[in-house]
């Protein structure tokens, strides 16, 4: 268990193979880049946390209704990663706007 590094080589291989077979903006695209952002958090890189989180974000914000469950939890990952690195203001926004959906 916590072999992230073997799950980030995993992911990186669906991740190409989605990005060559899907459209720019399909879920599966956001569900892989959370999980790629997912892995790096466990690792404690968190600029690569929000790298991802943002990417996958990005594809929800134009492919899922404003109130879906996806982009609560989109936004409460990223405040979870704001706060790790102490930015409490931008961990609250994020926070705030999960709970409003």
């Amino acid at each position: 268990m916590g072999d992230y590094s073997k799950a980030l080589e995993f992911y990186d291989k669906a991740l190409k193979i989605e990005e060559k077979t899907l459209p720019p903006n399909h879920p599966d695209l956001a569900q892989s880049y959370n999980n790629i952002g997912s892995a790096y958090s466990s690792m404690g890189d968190y600029s690569k946390t929000l790298e991802f989180y943002d990417k996958a974000l990005k594809i929800e914000e134009k492919t899922l209704p404003p109130n879906h469950p996806s982009l609560a939890t989109s936004y409460n990952n990223i405040g979870s990663v704001y706060d790790n690195l102490g930015d409490y203001s931008k961990a609250l926004e994020f926070h705030d706007k999960a709970l409003k959906i």
